[in-house]
């Protein structure tokens, strides 16, 4: 049984929630990365997009610079101002302005907070259980299926380290 909160009644069905419901999480990684945000789609029982409610905080950054290979990614900004970092150009957005980062669009993206305020803005994407995430900056590749990451530059070719020689079979 699960033991997290969720919008679904007795008989599974989803119904409708206020997004403040939601249990608000929070992660950081030093001093540069981190937000708090509400999973939406998870409350709501969903399982092949999702939508969090995303609060970054000035001066914070949302995460590495980063692409997908099979996920398409969408932002919309709710209230306050934000940095968008896409590939070397960076974009101020506000209220109202709205992003999309297709599968595949080879051009890392992240936010950054650059004002005094906090920014609330809507991620949603899809939950691809196949997924790749390539990090442009540090070289990581992010595979979902192994839920591991490898380094990008120690790429091999497709026959390196295979005996490509006949042998004698007996």
């Amino acid at each position: 049984m699960n033991d997290k909160p969720t919008s679904l009644n007795a008989e599974g069905i989803s119904e409708p929630f206020a997004s403040e419901s939601v249990p608000l999480e929070e992660w950081s990684e030093g001093t540069r990365y981190g937000s708090t945000f509400r999973y939406l789609s998870g409350f709501g029982g969903a399982n092949h997009v999702g939508v969090a409610l995303e609060e970054l905080a000035p001066g914070m950054e949302s995460s590495l610079n980063h692409y997908h290979m099979l996920e398409e990614e969408q932002a919309f900004v709710l209230e306050g101002e934000i940095t968008l970092r896409l590939g070397d150009k960076t974009y101020p957005m506000k209220a109202g302005d709205h992003v999309c980062f297709p599968a595949g669009q080879k051009v890392g993206h992240s936010f950054y907070n650059h004002s005094d305020t906090p920014c609330r803005f809507i991620m949603i994407g899809e939950k691809n259980p196949n997924e790749v995430v390539v990090y442009p900056e540090t070289g990581r590749v992010g595979v979902r299926l192994m839920g591991e990451g490898y380094d990008k530059s120690a790429t091999m070719e497709y026959w390196q380290r295979a005996d490509t020689e006949t042998k004698k079979r007996s």
